[in-house]
């Protein structure tokens, strides 16, 4: 049976393959493969990350986490199976479950530019797309990222949400007429999984470190 180690994050082999999944899925979207197998492809990173997570989790904070990065997974598989909305409704879930892992995980100390995260980004995807929903959905993104930045988490997790907030507002870029760039079919992924990666290594790794301080406070 599979024991958490003493040190170091647990689990390492099935973060890896989290990371393999989630990576080979790029360059493989270049190509005219089966639909069915990359949806299923482009699912198992973010899937295994939150199962890794799960592996992981000993108390609430580690749940929040992992049911995070489970929307995240369902929002990457319903966006191309059932719609730009059913995805995004399920990525918003994600992002307002995230909310309450950072603040739970609140740093008072830095709310002010996490305040400003949160009404820049949704001010951002208006101006880009003068969407109603496009901004009503950045609501919850901006709100995400920005508590993650106002958070006790390591500054890696608010690099993560960042390049989600990044990713996401390319993905709106691709739908204003006069858009043309490569960009968002070049850097929508690896901003996004490597974000959701970023989040889910600095959230853990700071769980774990507590969880280790609180042993160790046990038997002193």
């Amino acid at each position: 049976m599979t024991t958490r180690p003493s040190s170091g994050l647990p689990y390492p082999l099935f973060l890896a393959a989290a990371l393999v999944a989630g990576v080979s899925f790029w360059p493989a979207s270049h190509f005219a493969l089966p639909a069915v197998p990359m949806l299923a492809w482009k699912g198992a990173g973010v899937a295994m990350l939150a199962g890794w997570a799960a592996l992981c989790a000993h108390e609430r904070n580690g749940w929040l986490l992992a049911a995070v990065l489970a929307f995240g997974a369902a929002g990457d598989v319903l966006i191309d199976s059932a719609g730009l909305v059913a995805g995004a409704g399920a990525f918003l879930i994600g992002h307002l479950i995230a909310i309450l892992l950072y603040v739970r995980n609140r740093d008072t100390r830095r709310w002010v530019v996490g305040a400003a995260i949160a009404v820049l980004v949704p001010l951002a995807a208006y101006a880009i797309t003068r969407d109603l929903t496009a901004t009503l959905y950045s609501l919850g993104l901006g709100g995400m990222a920005g508590a993650a930045w106002a958070s006790r988490f390591p500054r890696i997790v608010a690099c993560g949400a960042l390049m989600f907030v990044a990713s996401d507002l390319l993905i709106f870029w691709q739908f204003v007429p006069q858009a043309s760039s490569f960009l968002p079919r070049l850097l929508v992924w690896p901003l996004y999984f490597g974000g959701q990666a970023l989040i889910a290594y600095g959230v853990v790794r700071t769980l774990e470190a507590r969880k280790r301080n609180e042993d160790l406070h046990h038997r002193l």
